[in-house]
């Protein structure tokens, strides 16, 4: 038995949570992956995985053994990777998490176009607006839309985006117009609910940083899903601009406080603390900054 591929089959039967899964991945009968498990298994002495008809589970020693496979693996990875960047060929699987919103409007093309362009990279997408461990769900590269970086993030700035104060037209002509974020209290606001801040929403008011209390029945975790509500009538929104254009072009919803700016966000790409960036991960982050550049 091949030790490191033991090890690379271990570690994608781990984060996939099934046997099938990675057996379709590597085109092979699910048989061979439950054997290689099981010859893993023997060789080590340990039960790594607790099995049912309907999941898969670590055990304590599973999970420890994952992450030393993890830093194994990534090491052989560096070592090859650096033969891999004098030819200058980038191969090798890139996993990607991706906010959703943003990365289904804004960064699949860019992805779909650098797929086509290096056809050795095996590209795994997992879009979600959940702040993912990068480490614990072996995950390369993290793309994150925020004003607040955690410490120790390892991170390259790819660009930034606005925060802009939405209604609706027949909001404003029910309700009015606001002259000022203190008013923002006595109107339904749609809050995004993806972060473990009360409900406050910036604004710079005399050149100061200011937060104003927002209330509303209505949260959810993605912006879109405000700003459509918000279309409809059913209150005020702060949400970035990338999510709101279309709805401004076609006329549904309108900026209102545009005499006070919030913070904008910065977009960035974020890297595991703990391992050698690969040539691959590198390619790929300069792919997606030409991009927003260009796209800014």
């Amino acid at each position: 038995m091949d030790k490191l591929d033991a090890m690379q089959i271990f570690v994608r039967v781990a984060e996939a949570g099934s046997f099938t899964a990675v057996a379709d991945q590597l085109q092979v009968a699910r048989s061979a992956v439950t054997r290689q498990i099981a010859a893993l298994e023997k060789h080590l002495r340990v039960k790594l995985m607790t099995r049912s008809t309907r999941s898969l589970t670590l055990t304590p020693a599973g999970a420890a053994y994952l992450e030393k496979c993890r830093v194994i693996l990534n090491m052989v990875d560096a070592a090859e990777s650096s033969l891999d960047e004098e030819k200058a060929v980038p191969r090798g699987r890139i996993r990607l998490g991706l906010p959703l919103t943003f990365g289904l409007q804004r960064l699949l093309p860019a992805l779909l176009d650098f797929a086509k362009a290096q056809p050795h990279i095996d590209l795994q997408m997992d879009f979600s607006d959940q702040r993912a461990n990068l480490i614990e769900e072996g995950i390369d590269l993290s793309i994150r839309i925020t004003a607040d970086l955690q410490p120790g993030d390892i991170v390259r700035t790819l660009g930034h985006c606005r925060l802009l104060t939405l209604a609706s037209p027949s909001y404003v002509s029910e309700h009015g117009s606001l002259r000022h974020p203190d008013e923002l209290q006595h109107h339904e606001c749609l809050v995004y609910s993806g972060t473990n801040k009360g409900a406050t929403w910036p604004y710079r008011v005399e050149g100061q940083l200011q937060a104003f209390p927002v209330r509303g029945r209505i949260q959810a975790n993605n912006g879109l899903a405000l700003v459509q509500a918000t279309a409809q009538g059913m209150g005020l929104t702060l949400q970035p601009d990338f999510i709101a254009e279309p709805f401004l072009q076609r006329g549904e919803v309108v900026e209102i406080l545009q005499a006070f700016e919030s913070p904008p966000l910065g977009i960035y790409a974020v890297l595991p603390s703990n391992r050698y960036i690969p040539h691959r991960v590198n390619v790929l982050i300069e792919h997606l900054a030409g991009f927003l550049g260009k796209s800014a």
